[in-house]
């Protein structure tokens, strides 16, 4: 049975044929219930000069714990010499489509509602934009939900669009092919982690010569020493220890129940190189809600946050700030809103128990993740597929 006001679009899933004219958004029921938040919606962003000619438009889709998240870009021409891509169309919104679940083992009703109303957006976007290959994912909710197949063929049935449970090396590794190319080419190795909804990534990267957004699957594969996904993220951690108002007590445990977790990746670190360049690259809504509060932005502008390096001292001041603020008054600020302030400090005490394990002068942030390593990815195979034709 179709939602109320959607069309009939057919699939889109790999690869999306013609586009049929643009979809006004529908509004459901549960779409007026979503959790209050802010929406990222449509934002241009230059990751390269201009556009590749002829090319096609490609669409990633990220479906988490905590957000739905979508980029629509096209490659930038190969002659600019930087291989990366131009992102025409932009989506975020805060779901929690793994709200409770850590406690029930099942997606939630109110939850699926609000996914879906998010999803629907997406899939107009996509027409609209006229989007040509795409991958859509979804990551730790849907793997962890008794209900997660159910789910899976709503989106399909009454959405039109396919998703794809990705395991928990492949959400690690399309985190680093996205991430990696703002680690310190200079440094020996390199933490890169995403700090999730349901999950937690960790990967351990060598050094490496070869720099840009395009890095080879190869040379990367070379880096990637180790990784590891911990079994949980800021909506499991938050709905365990609570997040509207922590306690000292409770903000050593929450790092304490994280470190547990960490223990094991740890270890098997302590055999790598290291050098006076060691440094942390982090990708994920606390990282940047972090960077955000410490440039004391009155909105989040992702241009100012994406690459910044920070101080261990300067992330140590932002967290204290957070720790002091109050409930109402994270909700109130613009780089948190009421859909992370709940949140935001089970991200820190996260993001706590990682440095603690792997102390280091600096940290470097990244507003792109996984969606740029779809991306990437995509328009390789495309290039590829070209060359073979020719």
């Amino acid at each position: 049975m179709k939602r109320d006001g959607a069309k009939s679009p057919g699939t889109i899933g790999s690869a999306a044929g013609a586009a049929p004219p643009a979809v006004a958004a529908t509004v459901s029921g549960g779409q007026a219930k979503r959790l209050a938040a802010r929406d990222t919606v449509g934002i241009a962003d230059d990751r390269s000069a201009g556009l590749q000619p002829d090319a096609g438009t490609y669409a990633a889709l990220d479906l988490g714990t905590n957000n739905c998240r979508l980029l629509i870009a096209r490659p930038a021409p190969t002659s600019s010499g930087q291989g990366g891509f131009r992102v025409i169309d932009s989506f975020s919104r805060i779901v929690r489509l793994g709200e409770g679940l850590s406690k029930t083992g099942e997606l939630g009703a109110a939850a699926i509602e609000r996914t879906l109303a998010a999803l629907e957006i997406c899939r107009d976007k996509m027409r609209a934009r006229g989007v040509t290959c795409s991958r859509l994912i979804a990551t730790e909710a849907c793997r962890a939900a008794r209900n997660g197949a159910e789910f899976l063929a709503r989106v399909r049935d009454e959405v039109g669009l396919e998703l794809e449970v990705v395991d928990r090396e492949t959400e690690a590794r399309l985190a680093a092919a996205g991430t990696a190319s703002l680690a310190d080419s200079a440094a020996e190795s390199v933490v890169l982690f995403d700090i999730g909804g349901g999950s937690c990534e960790l990967v351990w990267l060598a050094g490496g010569a070869e720099r840009g957004p395009q890095l080879p699957d190869a040379a990367l594969n070379n880096r990637i020493r180790f990784w590891v996904s911990l079994n949980l993220g800021v909506i499991s951690l938050a709905e365990q220890f609570g997040g509207q108002e922590v306690s000292e007590d409770t903000f050593e445990a929450m790092i304490d129940r994280a470190g547990d977790e960490i223990e094991d990746f740890a270890a098997q670190a302590k055999r790598e190189r290291r050098c006076g360049l060691f440094h942390l690259l982090g990708t994920s809504g606390t990282v940047t809600t972090i960077a955000g509060v410490f440039l004391g932005l009155s909105r989040y502008d992702r241009r100012r946050v994406d690459g910044l390096w920070m101080s261990s001292s300067q992330v140590d001041a932002t967290v204290a700030r957070l720790r002091n603020m109050t409930y109402v008054e994270r909700a109130s600020n613009g780089c948190i809103g009421q859909g992370r302030a709940d949140l935001v400090l089970a991200g820190c005490a996260i993001l706590e128990a990682i440095r603690r394990a792997f102390p280091a002068d600096r940290i470097r942030i990244a507003d792109r993740g996984l969606r740029d390593g779809i991306l990437i990815q995509l328009m390789r195979a495309e290039r590829n597929a070209e060359h073979f034709r020719s």
